[in-house]
Parts: structure tokens; sequence; C-alpha cells
């Protein structure tokens, strides 16, 4: 059984994803915004470029597919828990940890809703539109690092897919300045070129790295193939920084290849449901909110029957670990479950009843292994 004082603690000494956009910002002279990591470069403008799965480790282990990026200047940042796309996305949006934002996983329970999805706002697994019952910004209220920039006098775009625009987390965590919905590589580049042109600041956002690679595993040759298409993104925006110009490319989390002999069906094994209420999170990083007396019981049934696989732990204890950050607001901590659960290895935790096409895939994210947590922040500029 796993006691508090074992769990994996994230190193303060390590920069979070969550700094990126403040310290690009602060290389513009944005006002209000102080540089979290070095940035030695004073911009005219700037681009933050996500790339949906791009590990360290993975870009180190292929970087001859990706020459471009692996010449840029390069830190390792780490993406804290859970490291899934929400929470990344909602870290580069607010400068802020899942503690504060309330990103705490893809699923989650909201007191008084049920679980939802935060990728697609709706009831997990199924379910209708809820972004008239859960107001994107009444969910998440804090100002975005993107509507304190525009205040500021900052000319902001975020540059997304055409259908993102006006989707439940965008309004949440990337709301502020002009979006700019695109459809294809070239669209983005285009798009990103001419923010940087005139002088202004934008994140741009690209998936489909992040999707191949849980289609057919990072690594795979389809992997590797998308990767030289995404060093041909950034080698087109680079090409095309005006003077003054900055481009920061980073990651939300990497990713690992699940193995079939690690992994546990959750809804085909009944002492892991016993006792709880209801399930949130994803494959690596689950929240179990658990039935009124059955904290102890529930705990102890995971522990033993997960052994080795993961780190099974109270809510309560893996806050104080510190794997939501510093702070947990108390709207926040009541999305975290009453127990919390992070794979090691190349385990995973299934529904394949209730989540039948996430279950059905390879590559997957969301715990604390440095696969999973390591991202690089590349930068580049003129």
């Amino acid at each position: 059984m796993y006691q508090a004082r074992d769990l994996p603690r994230p190193d303060p000494r390590v920069p979070h994803l969550a700094d990126v956009t403040p310290s690009v910002l602060a290389a513009m002279g944005a006002p209000g915004f102080e540089p979290r990591i070095a940035v030695p470069y004073q911009a005219a403008g700037a681009c933050v470029l996500l790339v949906d799965g791009l590990g360290a480790d993975l870009l180190d282990r292929y970087a001859a597919d990706a020459p471009v990026l692996a010449g840029l200047s390069r830190q390792t940042l780490q993406v804290g828990f859970p490291s899934t796309t929400a929470a990344g996305l909602a870290a580069v949006g607010t400068g802020c940890r899942s503690g504060e934002h309330g990103m705490v996983g893809m699923t989650f329970r909201l007191p008084g809703v049920g679980v939802i999805n935060a990728l697609r706002w709706r009831p997990h697994p199924w379910g209708a539109d809820l972004r008239d019952d859960v107001v994107p910004e009444a969910m998440q209220p804090r100002p975005t690092v993107f509507e304190r920039a525009e205040a500021g006098g900052v000319q902001v775009s975020v540059i997304s897919g055409a259908q993102f625009d006006g989707s439940g987390l965008t309004r949440a965590v990337l709301r502020g300045g002009r979006y700019r919905g695109v459809h294809a590589l070239g669209d983005l580049a285009a798009r990103v070129r001419s923010v940087l042109i005139d002088r202004g600041f934008c994140y741009a956002y690209h998936a489909d790295l992040d999707l191949v690679g849980h289609v057919h595993g990072p690594g795979s040759d389809a992997w590797r193939m998308q990767l030289r298409q995404v060093d041909t993104l950034v080698e087109s925006i680079l090409d095309g920084l005006p003077s003054g110009g900055l481009l920061a490319v980073v990651a939300d989390h990497g990713m690992v290849a699940v193995e079939e002999s690690a992994v546990i069906d959750i809804d085909a094994t009944e002492s892991l449901t016993d006792g709880v209420a209801a399930i949130g999170g994803e494959v690596r990083a689950r929240h179990l909110y658990v039935r009124d007396g059955a904290l102890e019981d529930v705990l102890a049934t995971w522990q033993e029957v997960v052994g080795e696989r993961a780190w099974v732990t109270s809510g309560d204890d893996a806050v104080s670990a510190g794997w939501f950050g510093e702070r947990v607001a108390d709207p926040v901590r009541a999305r975290i479950g009453d127990v919390v659960v992070a794979a090691r290895a190349a385990a995973g935790f299934l529904r394949r009843s209730a989540e039948p096409v996430e279950s059905s895939l390879i590559g997957q994210h969301g715990s604390l292994t440095d696969a999973e947590q390591k991202i690089p922040l590349l930068l580049g500029g003129r």
C-alpha cells in the first residue's frame, strides 16, 4: 500500500507549462507580465505554438525526423497533473496550474452536474451540449492571459481549428483576443505569419501529432511522418519571421504506448466499482468519486488489485503531494476524485463499455511519468 510519503512530487525547480505564455508576453513588454522563464529575446511580435503530444523524450528519440525543431534553443518543462490536453491548454491560457484553473482531467465531476467531458463540454460518456447549463466563463472565472494582454494594449489572436471556435473549452480557458479558425497546416502557418508581421501576439494550436500517436502509437511510422510535417510547419513560420519576431514551440504532454498485459478494464472488474459512485479522468489518470463511507474500502481494493501498475492514493494526499500545484481552490477540490489513480510504466485503466473509443487507443497520457510530464520549450527569433 502506498503511503503519502511514497508519492511522486513535482520538482519545484523545473518550470511549468503555465509559465510559458506570461514569459513570452513579458518578452514583448506587455504590461502586467513578469518573466517566469528566461526568454532571451526582446520581441516585437510573438507566437506560442502548442504542438499537442510533443513530449521531450519523443523529440529526443526522433530528432532526425525533426531537424528544425531539434536545432532550436531548448529548455525542458513539466506539465503537472493530469498530463492531458484540457489541463495543458488551460495552463497556457490562464498561466495557472490545474488546482487553480480547475481543468483536472479530460473528464471530472462537477457538483450538481455530474461527470463532464471538458473537451466536448458534454456529460460523460454521453449527453447533450452543456454550454447553457455549465457556462464556461463561470466554470473557469479567472481572467485568461489573453484577456489580460488585450486589456494592456496587445493585439491578441487565438489560432486553432475552426471547429473549436466558441467551444466550451475555448470559452473557458482560451477566451480573449480574436479567434482565427484554420483548416490545415498551411492555413495555420499563414495566420501566424500575418500576426507576427503586424507585431501582435498569438497562441496557435496543432492537434494532429497527438491524434496520430493515439491511433498508431508514439514513434510509429505514421507518427514519425506526422512529426516531419510539424517540423515543416515550424520551418515555414521561422522562414517568415519578421525582424523582432519570436516563435515559442511547446507541448501539453508527452505520450506512452500502453501494453495489453498491463491494462485493466474497470468496467469488467466488479471489485473496482464497488463503492464507486462515478469515475472520471482518462486511461492513465483516474478520478474515483466514492459513496459515503466507502473511501477506505475503495482505496484498499484499488491498491490491492492494481499493485505496481499505478500510484493509488486519496485525493487529499494527491493534493498534499502537489500534484495539482501549490494551491487548490475550494471549487476545484470538489472536482478532484476521492481516490486518484496515476498509471506507471505502460499501464492503463480502460472502460471498454463506457469509453469504447478511448479504450481502443494505443497511445495514452495523463500520468506522472517523465515520458508524459516532460515537454520541450523551443525558441526561435529574429
